[in-house]
């Protein structure tokens, strides 16, 4: 009787550093050090402040679009809930029946609960009706922007109320307040994905919907959830863009944001079809649009050549990620 054994295979040559794992990280460094030796001025507080304030309330639309990525979903809706909950808000400070302590208060309050209810009905077309959610969201992108016209009555609103203005133009240490609300957000929210059952049965969805539902995990309920939190962080950005701005405009808060936030949940690395997410991808990957931005900007690139070039960035990033697959 003869034996015979098997030859082990040899084990796969590994990249030392998984290049294609931190490409997000890799191109903000390059893209820092460039400036560095570029841009006069590019090390100062000032510099550092102007980006870290415009990408704020990118990163807290895309700890939304995260979540609901994450479950193979998308929310185009987010620039329109953010202009309801700016054409609210001042519905409400300004009021005088309410008085400027009560009217504040409210309008911190109300415009974000009203966005999160919105965000509920999107997620009620996805998971009830099983309306793909392109195109559930799709619904609010055109209509929510309309709604806000009409509350806003189609026009600019400027206010000077320090009270609701200080969450634009308070700062600490340098660094605008909006920044630690970034920051605290996301803190939040890798916590969640992270440690919380809620967090693991995001990553289960997105993975595979139907392992999911079989092995007791609440698809639909899980799927709701995250429309009803991209909901409540667009409303918390649109708050935060008007009090920046110290006007509300229905026209124009939240324009295109959608866009910006999918980009840098896809160029942090958050694959699109699930199986992958990360929150630090997603700030990673709003601060290099931003930074990208800029540089373009000082550079004196015209606008259109800069949008083609985020464009091709967005290219490669889901190039990237087809090839990590």
């Amino acid at each position: 009787m003869t034996t015979t054994t098997e030859t082990p295979a040899p084990p796969r040559n590994r990249a030392p550093f998984p290049v294609h794992r931190h490409a997000a990280l890799i191109a903000l460094i390059a893209l820092i050090l460039f400036n560095v030796f570029t841009t006069p001025r590019f090390l100062t507080l000032a510099t550092l402040n102007i980006n870290l304030t415009q990408t704020a309330t990118v990163v807290i639309v895309g700890i939304g679009m995260t979540f609901v990525i994450a479950t193979r979903g998308i929310d185009l809706s987010v620039g329109s809930l953010m202009a309801i909950s700016g054409a609210i808000a001042p519905l409400l400070f300004l009021n005088p029946t309410l008085g400027p302590n009560i009217g504040t208060v409210l309008a911190f309050v109300l415009p974000i609960a009203a966005t999160g209810l919105l965000g509920a009905f999107n997620g009620l077309l996805v998971t009830r009706f099983a309306v793909q959610p392109i195109i559930a969201t799709l619904v609010l992108f055109i209509a929510g922007r309309g709604v806000a016209q009409v509350i806003s009555g189609g026009q600019l609103v400027n206010f000077t109320q320090s009270g609701f203005t200080a969450l634009g133009s308070a700062k600490l240490l340098g660094i605008g307040a909006q920044v630690f609300i970034m920051l605290a957000l996301l803190a939040v929210a890798v916590f969640v994905l992270a440690r919380t059952l809620f967090g693991r049965q995001v990553i289960a969805v997105g993975g595979n919907p139907e392992a999911a539902r079989l092995s007791g995990v609440p698809v639909n309920r899980t799927r709701m959830l995250v429309y009803v939190i991209s909901g409540l962080l667009a409303g918390l950005a649109g708050l935060i863009t008007i009090a920046i701005n110290s006007s509300s405009d229905s026209n124009l808060v939240g324009q295109n944001i959608e866009l910006d936030a999918i980009a840098a949940v896809a160029v942090g690395g958050t694959a699109l079809n699930g199986g992958r997410v990360t929150m630090i991808g997603t700030l990673l990957g709003a601060l290099f649009i931003q930074l990208l931005r800029y540089t373009l900007l000082v550079k004196g690139v015209p606008d259109a050549a800069a949008t083609v070039i985020k464009a091709a960035v967005i290219i490669g990033a889901v190039a990237l990620q087809y090839r990590r697959r």
